[in-house]
This record gives C-alpha cells, sequence and structure tokens, in this order.
C-alpha cells in the first residue's frame, strides 16, 4: 500500500472513516463467540496430553473423544464427529447425507439447486459413479426466487409431494449471487420445514458460516450440520479435515459410513492432528473476525469505486465471502491475478482459468495460502462466466486482506 496515488489514498482513507463503526461490532462479536469457546475448553477439561494424537487403529484416543465434545457444547448439540480422514466440505457433507439415507429416501434442497461440487456428490452429473442417486436416493430442489429468496409456496408443494426423509439448507451462497442466509432466515427456515414436513430430518451446509454471528443453526432446531475444518472452524490452522454435529444417532450413522459399520465413531487414527484441531478452534472466533472485517472494507473500496457487491459493507455478515461483480471478464482475471502476487505463499505464481474437477465452467483460482485451497485464508475466485464475479473470502489478518485488495485495485484500475 506504499504510494498509492493521490486519488486512491484519498478514497482509502474516506473507507477507513465509513467503516469504523461496523468492525467495531465484529470485535464485540468476536469476543462473545471467543466466550462460549472457551467456555467449552475449560468445561470439558482440555489437557495438554489432549493435544497428542494417535496412529494405528486410534482407540482410546481421549484428546479426539474430548474435542469432539468441545464442539458439541459449542454447537448446542448431543454429538460431534471432527476427524482428519474428511478431506474437503464436500466430503463431509457427502458423509452425512449418505450415512442418514438409504434407496427410496428422498433429498430436498429447499434452498436451490447445491453448489457444483455437490451436484457431482448428489449424482446430478453424468459421471454417477459412487453418488446418491446411483444407491437409489431421490432428489429434489425448490428454485429460488428471483430475488434470491426461499420461495416457500413452492417450498410446500415440493414438500408435501416428495416426503424428503432429509431437507438441506444451504447457508452460503456457493458460486450463485444470491445473498447467503443468515441464521434469523436459517431459522425461519427450520421453522417452515418443522410445520410443513415435520417428519423430515432437517441437515444445514454450514460452510463459511461458523463464528460469523453469534449463533449457529443448531440452537435453532437443525437436526445435524456440518463444515470444513480450512474453512472457519479450523482457525487458518488446521491443515485438512471436517466436522459434523447433530443427534447422537445421526453422528452414529455418519460416522459407519466415514469408516465402517461397527467401527463407527470409536476408531479413527489422529495422527498429529490435534494439536492443530485444538488451536485453530480456539483462534477460529479472532480468525473469522478478521476475515469479515477484510471483506467489510473491501466491499466499501469497490462500491466507491463502482462496481457492484455483494453483500454491501454495512449489511448483515454471516459468512466470509464478498461478491465483487466486473461484468468484464479481462478485469476479473487481473484482478484474481493481483491478488496472487500479494499472497504470503506463491506470490510469483500467475492462475490463469483452467478446468477443474467438480465444476462446469473454467476456474481462476487465487490463492497463495498456507494450507493448499483454505477458504479461511485470503483467497479470489470465480467461474469464467458472465456476469465475471470474483468471489473473494477469508483472511487470517484485516492488514493482509486490506493491503492485498488495496494493491490489486491500484495495479487494476490506477495502473502500475
Amino acid at each position: 500500500m506504499n504510494n498509492l496515488p493521490e486519488e486512491l489514498a484519498k478514497i482509502v482513507k474516506e473507507v477507513d472513516e465509513q467503516i469504523a463503526g461496523r468492525l467495531h461490532e465484529i470485535d464485540e462479536q468476536v469476543i462473545y463467540n471467543q466466550a462460549k469457546v472457551l467456555e467449552a475448553f475449560v468445561d470439558n477439561a482440555v489437557a495438554e496430553s489432549d493435544l497428542k494424537g494417535t496412529n494405528g487403529y486410534g482407540d482410546d484416543d481421549e484428546g479426539r473423544d474430548k474435542l469432539e465434545r468441545v464442539y458439541a457444547q459449542v454447537f448446542h448439540t448431543e454429538d460431534a464427529l471432527v476427524r482428519p480422514q474428511f478431506v474437503s466440505g464436500t466430503h463431509t457433507l457427502a458423509t452425512a447425507l449418505d450415512g442418514n439415507l438409504v434407496p427410496g429416501d428422498t433429498l430436498t434442497y429447499l434452498t436451490g439447486m447445491p453448489y457444483d461440487t455437490l451436484q457431482h456428490a448428489i449424482g446430478l452429473t453424468p459421471d454417477k459413479a459412487g453418488t446418491l442417486i446411483e444407491k437409489g436416493v431421490k432428489f429434489s430442489y425448490v428454485p429460488l426466487k428471483e430475488d434470491g429468496s426461499v420461495d416457500f409456496e413452492e417450498g410446500e408443494k415440493i414438500l408435501k409431494r416428495d416426503q424428503p426423509k432429509i431437507v438441506a439448507i444451504q447457508r452460503s451462497r456457493g458460486y450463485d449471487t444470491r445473498e447467503s442466509f443468515p441464521v434469523a432466515k436459517v431459522k425461519g427456515m427450520i421453522d417452515f420445514i418443522k410445520e410443513v414436513s415435520p417428519q423430515s430430518l432437517i441437515f444445514v451446509d454450514n460452510c463459511y458460516g461458523e463464528f460469523s454471528e453469534k449463533h449457529e443453526p443448531t440452537e435453532y432446531g437443525a437436526d445435524f450440520m456440518a463444515g470444513s475444518l480450512i474453512k472457519n472452524a479450523g482457525g487458518g490452522i488446521a491443515q485438512t479435515g471436517g466436522y459434523i454435529v447433530g443427534r447422537k444417532d445421526l453422528i452414529h450413522r455418519a460416522a459407519s459410513r466415514l469408516f465402517a459399520p461397527g467401527i463407527s465413531d470409536s476408531e479413527g487414527p489422529t495422527l498429529n492432528s490435534l494439536h492443530e484441531f485444538y488451536e485453530g478452534f480456539f483462534l477460529a472466533p479472532n480468525v473469522t473476525g478478521e476475515a469479515i472485517k477484510g471483506m467489510i472494507y473491501s466491499a466499501a473500496l469497490m462500491e466507491k469505486l463502482g462496481f457492484d457487491v455483494s453483500p454491501k459493507w454495512d449489511a448483515p455478515r454471516t459468512d466470509l465471502i464478498e461478491l465483487i461483480t466486473f461484468n468484464d471478464k479481462e478485469k476479473m482475471i487481473k484482478f484474481c491475478q493481483e491478488v496472487q502476487k500479494n499472497s504470503p505463499v506463491d506470490s510469483f505464481v500467475t492462475p490463469i482459468p483452467s478446468h477443474m474437477r467438480g465444476y462446469e465452467d473454467e476456474v481462476i483460482m487465487a490463492g497463495g495460502t498456507f494450507v493448499s485451497g483454505s477458504t479461511v485464508e485470503f483467497s479470489a475466485d470465480g467461474p469464467i462466466r458472465p456476469p465475471y464475479a470474483v468471489y473473494m473470502q477469508g483472511g487470517l489478518t484485516y492488514a493482509h486482506d486490506k493491503i492485498a485488495v488495496t494493491n490489486a485495485v491500484k495495479s487494476v484500475l490506477f495502473g502500475d
């Protein structure tokens, strides 16, 4: 951010003044969430010995079992499954769903069509191998309204028609231009499902959502929920892993799918992951807050420069994602490349659009992160398709987000 053009320096100063109050609100939220995480650590008597993992079968892993009790307490659930054997958010979500669906059951998404990688896991693409649909699970979804909100009238018809075993709610926007759904709206969806389809289990995809508000969907009646540890819950420390929290019987079934029936959650070596899982979860409220502050700054700056942004800088936040619409393929690509140049790792690499497994369009990804694929760390990516929008997320520190975005703007709009 050194030697900024006078016009850009003036805009940055205006943005700093504009968002000061909003950043203070995030600081207060961080304190609230940090308190409940600390309380769970204290209540469960986390000890130094719990930070050491196991190998082989992973029998009698007290540190692993205690960590899962910590998660269950923080998310207000009966049980939790927190394991390094989960390799991504999609893997974790697919395991949670697959473990609780049998042939003939129906899975219905209330929040529109799920994102690309989940479509593959469900079986909505030509490759059906190992998918839910291949094993006989039926799928339906409720199309969102044009404004991105849930169509409850149509939802009632579809839920009564299909009688789904599981109704899923995708909290974050994925690669969609709709707004992410805050917990207050998720609560309304949960209440609606319980009224219209009381026999259905309610599942929430919580990726990007942990600690972005003061409360979580499981506090309002979601039966089970899942997320990734290389997003918010890992605090930028966890190098892999995922979590599922919820009713004890549903967690048992998910664990049986991850490992094997008869083994369930009683085995699973943690190797060297427990230290980073504990420390990452402890840091997660603050790291999430730093990332949100970075996205608030980005929204305010980019809007002042004439770009469409979502959410707006002063809008409620429910995840780490900021959508910036360029309506220009070359500017979109250039911006991502400049973000990469301002990354702590692989800053010398130039990302280019390319095909990636699980995505239908070419994707450009700027992610010079310490953990490969981590999106709690600062990154920018998006599919190469109109309206040529960049999905920015994460940031271990607010300072890094501010420096990287400002420098990218300087290069793209003001010239080097």
